[in-house]
């Protein structure tokens, strides 16, 4: 469903890993970057480049999202009270397209934003159409009843690669989910470490 598969699989090729532990990733096979200079000996990355690594790559796990809109979350995340990357972290899995995604109703990110936009999902009974739309705990999310048997939902509930984390039920028969709390940092499945710590010393140079 997601139109965006070539940029998924550089941004897997760029980071040399597979971060969002798909079977079908390029790096399960060539761990070496894109293009023709992706084989050469990389050289010694300096501070501020593993701190752009590391942004990098977090902002490419929640579907790429744009420097501005990420820069916003990061500034919203420094001025609540507590660890700015712990807050980091919460606020990226409040998303509307990181619930679909983690409720297992699709099997990417990237699609769960085209899902969302297409008008495929309910949160309280009410049509939302915004990837970026900020759940609170509580919050109630279904599919349209004429999304419940399509046939790339009906498959990505059976994907095994990952489970539904704690912090979101899911009742995969009625198509449905809960926002239970945000989460936590170490909560979060993620196939390869993240560093949160690092995005936050890269904003705050």
């Amino acid at each position: 469903m997601s139109k965006r598969l070539t940029t998924k699989y550089k941004i897997d090729r760029r980071m040399g890993e597979n971060i969002w532990g798909r079977p079908k990733s390029p790096v399960n096979r060539r761990e070496y970057g894109p293009g023709e200079h992706g084989q050469r000996r990389k050289s010694k990355i300096s501070d501020f480049g593993i701190q752009l690594r590391a942004k990098q790559k977090l902002k490419g796990y929640y579907g790429n999202i744009s420097e501005k809109q990420f820069r916003k979350i990061y500034a919203e995340a420094s001025r609540i009270k507590g660890d700015t990357s712990e807050n980091l972290i919460g606020l990226l899995e409040c998303r509307l397209d990181a619930i679909v995604y983690r409720s297992k109703f699709v099997a990417t990110v990237f699609a769960a934003r085209q899902f969302i936009n297409h008008g495929h999902i309910k949160v309280n009974g009410q049509k939302v159409d915004i990837p970026s739309y900020r759940c609170k705990p509580g919050d109630q999310i279904e599919l349209r009843e004429k999304s419940k048997t399509l046939a790339f939902v009906l498959e990505a509930v059976q994907l095994a690669e990952r489970d539904v984390p704690e912090y979101i039920t899911a009742d995969h028969n009625k198509m449905t989910s809960s926002f239970v709390s945000v989460p936590a940092f170490a909560d979060v499945p993620y196939p390869v470490m993240m560093e949160p710590n690092l995005v936050v010393e890269f904003y705050s140079r």
